[in-house]
């Protein structure tokens, strides 16, 4: 198995060595060459089997020489032994042909705990095994970077520093970054949105001396291994509903395009997936963009679910890659045309493409308050509000085919938000209860590129 770049570019790279780059020299994204595929006979044969097994036997192909089958089972293993639920993702009825997947029964209550739990222990058996030392910076709207901070705390031959958008995370999601002890993690709360702190991040890497200088990588959903773990999860909330037998449909509220792009993957890979439905708050560019043909940026408007306030969709690239038949050149003009002019057009033929394989829609403030006010009145179950875009968006698209929307963060992690809605403040689980109490440990810094890298040399491990 090999990975390219979606600019066309770059080298080809191993599994391994795809994951510890993140970012392809060219700027673009890796990918896989191709796909693999699982017959009806080996999806179906998931059915029953714990969350670990079924995550080895999808992943494996993906993982080509990287780890022996005993190394990458313990890894599974370990990853997820931490979860409170033994299922690891669960799933829930809402209604008729309508159901829950709660995604959030991890460390840090998100759904980024399944992808950065298990890449934490990969970088640290591949790192142990090599004896180099990296530098991972992160680029967070609130949930990627508590999920990184937990995932890599206390690693001898890790530094972690994770930027995010000063004020535009909940406290929850702030204090889970700011609030760790060890010496190789650091919060770095920018003076911008989140985009500026993805673009900060895409600056460091493109300056190569720099990256070469500190050892860069990206555990952000640019790379690979975060996209490739989160495949797992439509297999098996779709086969406990009966696939591969019969079709099933998911719903993701995204804003950086990952988790859902992840679902295509399973798709491609012969999971059968009826429709994938984009969920978007106010800040809608992808539903604008499979609308209108136009994906044209505009400001960030702060919301109450935060982690979708982006503009930039990072792992669009990855789907626009396919949908111009793996075209790096244009790809790569396209992604020019995003950052220096504001924006561009999707061509026919694309456009077609991406409205074959994917719906969307949109939830306002009020359409999201509502949903959680609607869904605690009907079912008992307190969304926080991203997965509340999602079921609203999903609501539009029911119909045959069993709809499996996905519940990215538990409601304790956004209380203000939900107790406004629903009268209820979201405690959090007995393991996290002190977190309002413990120290804060946070810098706040420009939106300087230099001012970061000085940074991030003056204060990372020699």
């Amino acid at each position: 198995m090999r990975y390219i770049s979606t600019r066309g570019r770059a080298p080809d790279l191993s599994f391994e060595e795809a994951m510890l780059r993140g970012l392809a020299p060219d700027g673009g994204l890796y990918v896989p060459d191709t796909v693999p595929q699982m017959s009806a006979d080996e999806i179906a044969a998931l059915a029953g089997l714990s969350y670990e097994e079924a995550a080895f036997r999808v992943m494996r192909p993906f993982v080509g020489d990287a780890f022996d089958d005993a190394t990458l089972r313990q890894l599974i293993e370990t990853a997820y032994a931490s979860f409170g639920h033994d299922a690891r993702a669960p799933l829930v009825q809402l209604g008729p042909n309508h159901f829950l997947l709660e995604l959030f029964h991890g460390p840090t209550l998100a759904f980024k705990d399944f992808a950065m739990q298990l890449i934490g222990q990969m970088f640290q058996a591949s790192l142990a095994r090599s004896g180099d030392r990296i530098t991972i910076v992160g680029a967070t709207s609130g949930d990627t970077g508590s999920a990184a901070i937990e995932a890599f705390r206390g690693l001898s031959n890790v530094d972690v520093f994770i930027l995010y958008p000063h004020g535009r995370v909940s406290e929850v999601q702030r204090r889970q970054m700011t609030t760790p002890v060890e010496d190789n993690v650091h919060a770095l709360a920018l003076d911008g949105d989140f985009d500026d702190c993805q673009a900060a991040l895409k600056d460091m890497f493109n300056d190569h001396a720099f990256r070469d200088e500190v050892g860069l990588t990206a555990v952000n959903s640019i790379n690979w291994a975060r996209v490739l773990a989160q495949v797992v999860y439509f297999f098996t909330s779709a086969v406990s509903l009966g696939a591969p037998h019969r079709e099933v449909s998911f719903t993701v509220p995204t804003g950086n395009f990952g988790d859902i792009f992840a679902g295509y993957i399973a798709k491609r890979m012969g999971l059968p997936i009826a429709d994938l439905v984009i969920a978007t708050n106010q800040n809608d560019i992808l539903h604008r963009t499979l609308v209108t043909g136009e994906q044209v940026k505009t400001s960030v408007t702060p919301s109450i679910s935060p982690s979708m306030d982006i503009q930039v969709s990072s792992n669009f690239e990855r789907v626009l890659f396919d949908a111009y038949g793996r075209d790096g050149a244009l790809t790569a003009s396209q992604m020019a045309d995003l950052k220096d002019k504001g924006g561009f057009s999707v061509g026919q033929g694309a456009l077609e493409f991406l409205r074959e394989h994917f719906r969307s829609g949109r939830a306002s403030e009020e359409e999201t308050s509502a949903t959680i006010t609607g869904a605690l009145a009907s079912t008992g179950e307190l969304l926080c509000p991203h997965s509340a875009v999602g079921v609203h968006v999903a609501e539009a698209h029911l119909g045959a085919v069993p709809m499996i929307t996905l519940a990215t963060a538990h409601p304790a992690k956004f209380p203000d938000a939900v107790e406004a809605a629903s009268g209820i403040r979201p405690p959090l689980p007995s393991a996290m209860s002190d977190l309002y109490e413990r120290p804060e440990r946070v810098t706040q810094v420009p939106n300087a590129l230099a001012d970061l890298q000085k940074l991030v040399r003056d204060r990372r491990s020699h």
